[in-house]
C-alpha cells in the first residue's frame, strides 16, 4: 500500500509535550517539512527559545542549540557566521522575540543577516502562565490586564512585520496563519521559501505565524481558532511585508 501522509523525517518520534488545541505542533511539522522538500536536515542548526517551545530540541531531528531568553537570532548570527554553509534557523515565541529579544530581532534583521527566524504569534506569554505580552491585543483579557489590556498604560500591540518592514536590511517578512487548511498550505509555503532564501544567500527571512493559546485563553481548541480568525487576523493582517528577492528577480 502506497504511504501518503507520513511524519516528517526532521521530526523526531518524542511525544510532543503542548497543550491540547496548541498550533505550535502544527508549525514545527511544517518546519519539518521544509527541511525534508530541501534535503538539508544534515546541515540545519536550529535555535530553540525560552518559551512554550524551550524543548524543541527534543522535536527537530537536526542539530540545536538552547539560547537565553530573547537571544535567539544573536546565538544564530553566531553560528551562521561560524559556519556560513550550514542553514541556520530560530524558532521563537513573542514573548522571547518581541519583548526581551526585542533588540537582538531588529538588529539582526537591520544587519541582515542570512538566518531564518519563525516567530510564533499567540498574544499571550505561554510557559509562565497567561501574563500580557507585547503582542496582546486592546482589550485583551490575561492574567496580568484582568481587565482587558490598557493601551492607555500598556501601550499597543507590537506589529513586528509592520516594524521591521521600515528597516532597510531585511530579505523578506510575511505574517501567515494555521488555523484553516488554506492558511496551513500558504504557511508551508512561506516557510519554505525563508529557508530556500537563506540557501540562495539572499539574507534575514522572517515568517510570524499567527497561533492559538486555547489552554490560556480560557477557549476550547475550536473557540480558540474562531478567535484568531475574528480577532488576531483583523488586527494582525496576514501577507507579504517585504520581499527584496522578488523585487531583484523583477
Amino acid at each position: 500500500m502506497a504511504v501518503v501522509f507520513q511524519k516528517p523525517k526532521s521530526l523526531t518520534d518524542a511525544e510532543l509535550h503542548y497543550c491540547p488545541g496548541c498550533t505550535h505542533g502544527i508549525i514545527h511539522r511544517l518546519v519539518a517539512e521544509a527541511i525534508d522538500t530541501l534535503g538539508i536536515e544534515g546541515k540545519t542548526i536550529g535555535v530553540a527559545p525560552v518559551g512554550c517551545a524551550v524543548m524543541a530540541y527534543n522535536y527537530f531531528a537536526c542539530d540545536m542549540v538552547e539560547a537565553a531568553h530573547g537571544r535567539a537570532p544573536a546565538v544564530a548570527t553566531g553560528i551562521k557566521r561560524s559556519l556560513p554553509e550550514n542553514v541556520v534557523f530560530t524558532y521563537q515565541g513573542d514573548g522571547d522575540l518581541a519583548s526581551i529579544g526585542m533588540a537582538e530581532t531588529v538588529h539582526a534583521a537591520t544587519r541582515n543577516e542570512n538566518i531564518t527566524v519563525i516567530f510564533v504569534n499567540n498574544a499571550i506569554y505561554g510557559m509562565t502562565g497567561g501574563q500580557m505580552a507585547p503582542t496582546s491585543l486592546p482589550g485583551q483579557v490575561t492574567q496580568t490586564s484582568p481587565y482587558g489590556r490598557d493601551v492607555k498604560v500598556a501601550g499597543y500591540p507590537v506589529k513586528i512585520c509592520e516594524l521591521l518592514a521600515g528597516l532597510d536590511g531585511p530579505a523578506y517578512l510575511e505574517r501567515v496563519a494555521v488555523n484553516n487548511v488554506k492558511n496551513v498550505k500558504n504557511a508551508k509555503r512561506a516557510i519554505e521559501k525563508a529557508f530556500r532564501n537563506q540557501i540562495e544567500g539572499k539574507g534575514f527571512s522572517l515568517i510570524e505565524v499567527v497561533s492559538s493559546c486555547p489552554t490560556n485563553w480560557g477557549m476550547t481548541p475550536e473557540k480558540a481558532l474562531q478567535w484568531v480568525e475574528e480577532k488576531m487576523i483583523p488586527y494582525y493582517p496576514l501577507g507579504v511585508y517585504k520581499d527584496k528577492t522578488e523585487e531583484v528577480a523583477k
